[in-house]
């Protein structure tokens, strides 16, 4: 039986409307920029320091983002040393617009002039290195840590979890999240940054999270209890869970005095 033309654009309407509330009700996930600075010398690490401070970080304040984290490893590898440079974005449009943005800023061109205009014989870094990743649904905006130690003092951990193949990504993906292992972390108090999956980058598939704590002690009591936990016992030992990383890194890290994070 055919319904009546009214009653169809009635219909039709209502699940127009049905579909944007769900839509506007939805929750937006942060994309964020990680980007990797490699350099050699103390000298280039100076222009890097003096670049962030002065003219990146301030501009991204100017475009309405709240805070900016700019970190160090703990041990640096003096044939590969690195900053960490961490962004948070509201859409990906946004991220994708950043350069645009920052060119047409005045005075982030003047404060960052020196770094800018460096010479090719005496460039400013090795290379730069970026990752974008997707915040988790389970925590889909980044967090300022709640630390009580001076920032130098800190110990902020960086990890990726590589899997075998995408399937057994998303298995893990799903572990964190549906499994509630993003909620494990938050009961025990491991302060995360951001919990992500990487949609670009050079060890794919994989995903990455920041924790932070006040001390290395600090951090070594949290990851005892996480391992001691009943909950963390069950949800590993499950079979659907089995086999879903293949390789770990593990970053230490300390904020920078500009850090926001």
């Amino acid at each position: 039986m055919k319904l009546p033309c009214k009653l169809r654009v009635l219909l039709i309407s209502f699940l127009l409307m049905i579909t944007a509330a769900l839509q506007a009700n939805a929750v937006k996930r942060y994309y964020y920029q990680l980007k990797i600075y490699h350099y050699k010398t103390q000298a280039q690490e100076s222009i890097i320091d003096r670049y962030l401070k002065d003219a990146y970080v301030p501009a991204m304040h100017r475009a309405n983002i709240a805070n900016v984290g700019v970190f160090k490893p703990l041990a640096q590898d003096t044939a590969d040393r690195k900053i960490y440079v961490f962004t948070p974005f509201t859409t990906i449009d946004k991220l994708t617009q950043t350069d645009q943005k920052l060119q047409a800023d005045t005075r982030y061109l003047t404060d960052a002039e020196d770094y800018l205009n460096a010479s090719y014989k005496d460039a400013p870094y090795t290379r730069i290195e970026t990752l974008i990743l997707w915040a988790f649904p389970m925590m889909p905006a980044p967090a300022v840590p709640q630390l009580f130690a001076k920032k130098a003092d800190r110990v902020y951990e960086l990890r990726s979890y590589e899997s075998p193949t995408e399937k057994y990504h998303h298995n893990k993906v799903r572990m964190f999240n549906d499994g509630d292992e993003v909620g494990l972390f938050k009961r025990l108090g491991f302060n995360a940054v951001f919990y992500s999956q990487v949609i670009s980058g050079a060890h794919m598939p994989n995903l990455m999270y920041m924790t932070t704590f006040n001390s290395k002690e600090d951090r070594d009591k949290h990851w005892d209890a996480f391992g001691k936990d009943a909950y963390w016992k069950t949800l590993s030992a499950k079979e659907e869970y089995q086999n879903n990383v293949s390789h770990v890194d593990i970053t230490f890290l300390y904020p920078t005095d500009f850090s926001d994070y």
